[in-house]
């Protein structure tokens, strides 16, 4: 079929399906292919906006609630988004289809099978998903975003190829660390200090409620002040957040979320986060040592085994969430962020050794080598 021109990418449901798939369409776009997303799952409406503000075309497929939620419905949405897609590859002639994982992609896929149009698919963590594994049935291959902890599940060729990240990212994650500071406090208003060690607190798109309660107690116990916090709390969850920053006497800026996370990785130096396949991609591009709380109702507790990756590859120190205390945080910022820096440092250089930058590019490259 010569050279890729024209793909259709599956991303729907959550945001760690949805931005990496939006990643490697804004690559695609760049790189003069012509691309289009098809969406399914309650954000697909947002989503679709979230396309359209990239220049990207996204549709959104009729509504498929997951099948453990309502069988029924996910069966009668599934055939209503395969019979909507069969016409869009019709029509957009597509020479393969992208599947970014999730159930959510089941309608795509099989109109895609229909139409014998190649499919390939990625997966964000270092457990191939259930949807996936599933997928790998009829695709040709399968982009992981770390090694596969359960490659010999799948029954398509796996390959390592990385976790795409937002383009924004990739252009900014070479900043200064004083550069980040400085930006930090021309957007925000604040007095962000060069000479204190800035700590990163966030817990994913809605903030984690154990980060924002344990944390802040933790910080307000050290005996040593000489750090500063940047601390994304999640909608809907600043007031109660700042009632225990109120007696800080050390700098924090403290928000629900931000679309400048080039900025607040930048300037960190110790980052307290869940272990998502985005978030850690994102850490080892900016080069940051983290202390990971991975979430643990995760499917089949797949940001453990990211989690395990870095900290295999001395990138990071793993705590149960079940084991995050005060106690425990408070040791953590005594031993490693009041303390000798040595460490972060070290586990910066760590993560900054599994950066993947050409994600994106890399998956481009298995599409193509599969229409040939």
């Amino acid at each position: 079929m010569g050279e890729l021109k024209r793909l259709i990418i599956s991303c729907g449901g959550t945001g760690g399906h949805f931005f990496p798939g939006l990643s490697i369409a804004r690559t695609f776009q760049q790189q003069g292919g012509k691309v289009l997303l098809l969406l399914s799952g309650v954000n697909s409406a947002a989503q679709v906006q979230s396309a359209a503000a990239c220049g990207i075309e996204a549709i959104a497929l009729p509504m498929m609630p997951s099948l453990k939620r309502n069988p029924v419905k996910f069966i009668t949405g599934s055939i209503s988004g395969c019979v909507r897609s069969w016409r869009v590859i019709k029509e957009f002639k597509p020479q393969a289809v992208l599947g970014m994982g999730s159930f959510s992609m089941v309608p795509v896929l099989s109109a895609a099978l229909l139409h014998r149009v190649p499919i390939a698919l990625h997966d964000g963590n270092a457990r191939i998903g259930r949807a996936n594994r599933w997928a790998t049935l009829f695709a040709r291959v399968l982009g992981a975003g770390f090694p596969a902890v359960n490659a010999d599940k799948c029954r398509c060729r796996v390959v390592d190829i990385g976790m795409p990240v937002r383009p924004e990212l990739l252009e900014k994650y070479s900043i200064s660390r004083a550069e980040a500071l400085k930006m930090l406090n021309e957007l925000f208003a604040c007095d962000l200090k060069e000479d204190l060690t800035t700590v990163l607190v966030f817990g994913g798109s809605q903030g984690a409620a154990v980060f924002n309660s344990i944390l802040p107690q933790a910080f307000m116990q050290c005996r040593e002040r000489n750090f500063q916090v940047l601390h994304l709390c999640g909608k809907g969850k600043k007031a109660e957040a700042e009632k225990l920053y109120a007696q800080a006497d050390f700098p924090v800026l403290l928000l629900e979320s931000s679309d400048r996370m080039e900025y607040f990785l930048g300037a960190a130096d110790a980052v307290f986060c869940r272990s998502g396949g985005s978030t850690l991609a994102e850490l080892a591009l900016f080069g940051k040592g983290a202390f990971l709380i991975p979430y643990p109702y995760a499917s089949e507790g797949h940001q453990q085994d990211n989690a395990e990756y870095f900290e295999r590859n001395n990138a990071a120190v793993i705590v149960r969430n079940s084991g995050f205390t005060v106690e425990k945080a408070s040791e953590l910022l005594q031993n490693d962020i009041c303390g000798d820096r040595k460490n972060l440092e070290d586990r910066g250089k760590a993560a900054a050794n599994l950066a993947r930058p050409d994600a994106a590019i890399a998956m481009l490259k298995e599409i193509s080598a599969i229409i040939r």
